[in-house]
């Protein structure tokens, strides 16, 4: 299957692993690399060693291209960028922020750009800063997708700019790859799907409630980690919502986020009661998110705990190998493409 996606991050097929957080392991990269996608490898909970020995182990794991992803919202991310151009990571993927500076340092060393957008706004300055490609994240997504669904919003963006789009929000099969390329994506990236996978590092309980739940089964809301987010409505993520305490417990919580980072704890907490009123209030949100999502991940841990999920739960209901996820995709979109043509009377 070949797309401008294809062409330009030189894989085999137009299907990105999302860099999810505590999620997207040189494992699960290396993994999705080699059955012919682009993994992309995730550096936020990383220091900077930890996060060039990520990089090494990634190329040990895959010959294939794979890429790395960075929240430019984060403490240090301009230290962690510079980790990835020293090792010459072949696509590096920015997201939450401008990436003004990004784009001619990757490119000195041929290295390719995609910055991750939820807004045509952002999609239009991601191109003019150098950006080689898109990933645009629709509201269905886990995390931090925008405000309009991906049915609007990709072919939206499409419009407005001249670099290939690759979709991310809704999609975890290859009728979502289909949808995507007919409205005029040429790839797709996917997070939920292949963090319910066998070479996921994500407790096994949050595999099996991914395998249960319903499309409905998420909640939306900026009271999880200051940004608009979307996880598994759970008896945790319901009390980080209501939360009224959260300022108090963050100055706790930053410990953790601190240790993650590489920052001195008492730098993590001068920055956030320093920071203004606002902008505490979602480093606050940040640094109790920061612990909560670790303990879904790692402990697969409701009560305590906040998982990050995409709508598309409820399209998923078995763990796969990322082989066989790929395997499956790549049948289905032939079989979505082959409806649509009979349907249009082509065949």
């Amino acid at each position: 299957m070949k797309t401008a996606v294809t062409q330009l991050l030189e894989c085999e097929y137009p299907v990105l692993l999302s860099g999810m957080t505590g999620v997207s392991t040189p494992e699960l990269a290396g993994a999705v690399s080699n059955a012919g996608g682009l993994g992309l490898l995730a550096t936020a909970d990383l220091t900077l060693e930890q996060t060039r020995q990520a990089v090494r182990r990634t190329r040990r794991i895959t010959d294939r291209p794979f890429g790395a992803n960075v929240p430019l919202l984060i403490p240090g991310a301009e230290e962690k960028m510079a980790v990835l151009v020293e090792e010459k990571v072949p696509v590096v993927n920015y997201t939450l922020g401008s990436g003004e500076q990004v784009a001619d340092v990757v490119h000195r060393y041929g290295g390719k750009v995609v910055a991750t957008v939820t807004t045509a706004k952002h999609a239009l300055s991601a191109e003019k800063h150098g950006a080689d490609a898109l990933i645009v994240t629709g509201h269905e997504a886990a995390a931090h997708g925008g405000a309009v669904a991906s049915m609007v919003l990709i072919p939206g963006i499409v419009d407005r700019v001249n670099i290939p789009v690759i979709a991310a929000g809704g999609i975890a099969d290859g009728r979502g790859l289909a949808a995507a390329l007919v409205l005029g994506a040429e790839g797709v990236a996917m997070g939920t799907r292949f963090m319910n996978t066998r070479e996921s590092p994500v407790h096994d309980t949050m595999k099996q409630l991914c395998n249960q739940k319903a499309v409905e089964d998420t909640v939306y809301s900026d009271r999880i980690d200051g940004l608009p987010c979307r996880a598994l409505d759970s008896s945790g993520a319901r009390k980080m919502m209501a939360d009224r305490l959260y300022l108090f417990k963050a100055l706790a919580n930053s410990r953790f986020a601190a240790r993650a980072y590489g920052f001195p704890w008492i730098a993590a907490m001068a920055g956030i009661l320093l920071s203004g009123y606002r902008r505490s209030k979602q480093l606050a949100r940040m640094a109790n998110a920061f612990r909560a999502v670790k303990l879904a991940i790692d402990d697969g841990d409701q009560k305590r705990g906040v998982f990050l999920m995409g709508q598309v739960t409820g399209l998923i209901d078995e763990t796969l190998t990322v082989g066989q996820v790929m395997e499956k995709i790549l049948i289905e979109a032939a079989s979505a493409r082959a409806r649509l043509a009979a349907g249009m009377g082509q065949e």
